[in-house]
C-alpha cells in the first residue's frame, strides 16, 4: 500500500458526498501535547485542517471560550475538535470520530474501529498519560520543582517497568499482526496504516525526547524491534515526513513531554 492511500480513500469518500465541512483543531499554543496525534491524522492523510491557535490572532481567546470556567462552556479542557456544527473534545473521542472519516480504519471490518480504538487507548496510556505523570506524580497544578522527589520515584519505576512492560505489548502485537497478516505484520492492525500506529508514533516520540538514556538503552536491547521498526515507518511516510520537517510541527517543551535529566536513566549512557 502507497503512503497516500488512506487519504486517496478518504478523497473519493468527500466526492461520493456532500462536501464535508473544514477542519479544526482548536488546542494550546505552541506545543504538542495532546493536540499532535490529531495533527498526524490530518496530516499522514493530507486532509486540510486549520490549527486555530496557532495560525489565528484570536485564537487564544476561541479556545478560551470554549472550556470551563467560560460561563456555559461545552468543554472541560482541550484539544477539541470543530468539525461544521458538531465540536467534540477529549483526545481518543476526536480520534474515535476521525478514524473512519480520514481513512485511518477499514470499511470493510465492523470490528475494526473498537479494536484500533483499544490499541490507541493503550498507547496513550503508556506513552502519554504515564510519562505526563513522571513529572507531575503528585499534583497536576503545582509546579515541577514542588514534587521533584515524588517526580524522580515515578520516573525510576516508568523507565524500569513500565515503559518496557508497553514496548513488550506492542512488541507482541506486531509479531501476532507480522503472523496473521500477508503484509507480514507492518501495521498494528490489518496490515495498513492506522490512527493507532501514529498515536503509537507520537508517543514513542514524545518519550524518545523526555527520556533519550532510557530510550537508547532499550532500543539497543533488540527487544523490541518491530516497535521501533513501526516508528521508523511511520516516520518515513512521505505526508508524515514532510510534516516532520515543516514549520507546522511543533517543538517539545512545556507540554506532555518534558525531558528532566535527572528523570532520566541514571544507568544508561
Amino acid at each position: 500500500m502507497t503512503s497516500s492511500s488512506a487519504s486517496q480513500r478518504a478523497r473519493t469518500s468527500a466526492s461520493t458526498s456532500s462536501p464535508s465541512p473544514p477542519y479544526e483543531l482548536i488546542y494550546w499554543p505552541t506545543i504538542p501535547g495532546r493536540g499532535e496525534p490529531i495533527r498526524l491524522c490530518f496530516e499522514a492523510t493530507s486532509t486540510p485542517y486549520t490549527d486555530v491557535a496557532n495560525t489565528s490572532s484570536s485564537g487564544m481567546d476561541t479556545l478560551k471560550s470554549l472550556i470551563y470556567p467560560s460561563p456555559s462552556a461545552p468543554h472541560l479542557a482541550p484539544p477539541i475538535l470543530k468539525h461544521g456544527d458538531l465540536t467534540l473534545s477529549q483526545l481518543p473521542n476526536i480520534l474515535l470520530y476521525l478514524g473512519p472519516r480520514l481513512g485511518l480504519v477499514p470499511e470493510d471490518d465492523e470490528s475494526a474501529l473498537y479494536r484500533i480504538n483499544q490499541l490507541a487507548l493503550t498507547a496513550l496510556d503508556g506513552f502519554l498519560n504515564e510519562a505526563h505523570d513522571t513529572h507531575h506524580p503528585v499534583a497536576v497544578g503545582a509546579y515541577y520543582e514542588d514534587q521533584k522527589d515524588a517526580a524522580r520515584v515515578r520516573a525510576t519505576d516508568y523507565v524500569a517497568n513500565r515503559l518496557p512492560k508497553f514496548l513488550g505489548y506492542f512488541e507482541s502485537v506486531l509479531k501476532q499482526s507480522e503472523e496473521q497478516e500477508q503484509s507480514g505484520g507492518e501495521y498494528l492492525y490489518g496490515g495498513r496504516l492506522t490512527y493507532a500506529d501514529l498515536v503509537l508514533w507520537q508517543g514513542l516520540d514524545g518519550v524518545t525526547f523526555a527520556f533519550p538514556k532510557a530510550v537508547r538503552r532499550l532500543r539497543g536491547s533488540g527487544e523490541y524491534e518491530r516497535v521501533w521498526a513501526l516508528y521508523e515507518r511511520v516516520k518515513g511516510r512521505e505526508e508524515v515526513k514532510a510534516y516532520l520537517g515543516s514549520e507546522r510541527r511543533l517543538g517539545y517543551g512545556n507540554g506532555v513531554w518534558r525531558f528532566y535529566a535527572e528523570l532520566d536513566d541514571q544507568d544508561a549512557k
